[in-house]
């Protein structure tokens, strides 16, 4: 009997690792579609950002975030090591894995939501501003509302979102709404890029240096996601819970492919042409609806949550670009609008949420981290300003942020 324990956590931790493996290969899949997506000249800053990102929110997380999402504010878990039980609450017996896999696992999830907010502000944001603001998410204002959520904490001693029936398997308003959330405060008042939209009221398009790159990284998303949602179900060790991940990896996939279809197929209606931005930015949608709930639909739904994500991602984007919302990945209308559905997608096939539950989460989740990202980015952009100069932006982040270009073969030489 012990030697099958044994065998068991060693399996279950094992899993656990791999899958924060490939949580963690999201950051590049964050880097290359961001980098693809933004003009050759913001192109070393926006990976400069990425890679900086994530050892702050790993260092963050070790200081004080994990305490206060899992530990109840005891801080004592920087000096003392990761101790105790495993954190969502998922598992049947959560000792049948590692504490500091569960830490491991768990900080990956918090640098995805701060990659989300790197898109959003990207080719006329600050270097520093961005990075002291990572502090912040990743330190307490995440934390704080994964607390509430996957942590099981009273949300400011009013009412518990457990008992309210509110679900988020893998994150979709937990992680991806957040970050939307955080990033649309940014945005606003970050303001749009220059020649974005003029004063007539029309839309500029602004490509992207790298499609080729995009596409890679769009892939390296769809490939990371097997682990962000498969390593949510948090055993894989026995038959059910083997059972369970297959389910999830399949559906995972299905919703994918739904949201990459439909979107391209709207957009061939809508704009005569096979948009590949679009498409791509639809397979994340759909990958986004299912994340909140991947264990309970069949494959045949989780194709029609994903293309209902691809279709809503297309209108939003468009819906943003009206209002002069200046998000150069789509990331707020991927993360934050698609968040929301899966969010609303989960009582139609898991009958232990419900949907009063989830709207209450869901605008808990959007009040807390729109509201003190807001407040954060205020204060930042008092005390050291959040967006660089007319010129800078003009002539492009890389020189000014980090005196480097990511394309110098293929750049005109600088006066």
């Amino acid at each position: 009997m012990e030697i099958t324990f044994e065998l068991g956590y060693a399996l279950d931790t094992f899993y656990f690792l791999i899958c924060g493996a490939l949580v963690m290969w999201m950051a590049a899949g964050f880097t290359m579609l961001e980098a693809g997506l933004v003009r050759a000249k913001n192109t070393t800053e926006i990976l400069t950002k990425n890679v900086a990102l994530y050892a702050i929110a790993c260092i963050m997380y070790m200081v004080c975030g994990y305490s206060i999402m899992y530990g109840g504010g005891d801080f004592t878990l920087f000096l003392s090591g990761i101790t105790g039980d495993g954190a969502t609450g998922v598992a049947e017996d959560p000792a049948t894995y590692a504490p500091s896999a569960d830490f491991f696992f768990q900080v990956v999830f918090v640098a995805t939501a701060m990659s989300i907010v790197s898109g959003a502000v990207a080719e006329r944001m600050k270097l520093w501003s961005f990075l002291a603001f990572t502090v912040v998410l990743t330190g307490f204002i995440y934390p704080m509302e994964g607390a509430w959520t996957w942590g099981g904490e009273s949300v400011l001693g009013l009412y518990t979102l457990g008992d309210l029936g509110f679900s988020d398997f893998a994150g979709s308003g937990i992680v991806h709404m957040a970050g939307a959330s955080a990033a649309l405060a940014g945005v606003l008042l970050l303001g749009a890029r220059k020649g974005k939209y003029t004063a007539d009221g029309k839309t500029n398009a602004i490509p992207g240096a790298n499609l080729p790159l995009a596409t890679l990284g769009t892939f390296i998303l769809w490939m990371g996601w097997f682990g962000f949602n498969g390593g949510s179900v948090l055993a894989t060790a026995s038959v059910e819970s083997a059972n369970s991940v297959a389910v999830v990896f399949m559906n995972t996939n299905a919703a994918a492919a739904g949201g990459l279809v439909a979107a391209l197929i709207l957009a061939r209606i809508l704009f005569k042409k096979a948009d590949l931005t679009m498409a791509l930015n639809g397979a994340l949608a759909g990958l986004v609806a299912i994340t909140a709930e991947p264990s309970t639909p069949s494959p045949l739904q989780a194709t029609l949550f994903g293309a209902l994500g691809g279709v809503l991602v297309v209108f939003s984007i468009i819906a943003f670009d009206k209002a002069k919302i200046d998000d150069p990945v789509g990331a707020i209308s991927v993360h934050g609008v698609v968040g929301l559905l899966g969010l609303l997608l989960v009582p139609v096939t898991n009958d232990g949420s419900s949907f009063s539950g989830q709207l209450i989460g869901a605008a808990t989740i959007f009040v807390w981290v729109f509201g003190t990202s807001l407040i954060a980015w205020a204060i930042i952009k008092a005390v050291i300003g959040i967006r660089v100069t007319e010129e800078e932006e003009f002539e492009g982040v890389d020189m000014s942020e980090c005196g480097l270009e990511a394309y110098p073969d293929f750049t005109t030489s600088r006066s």
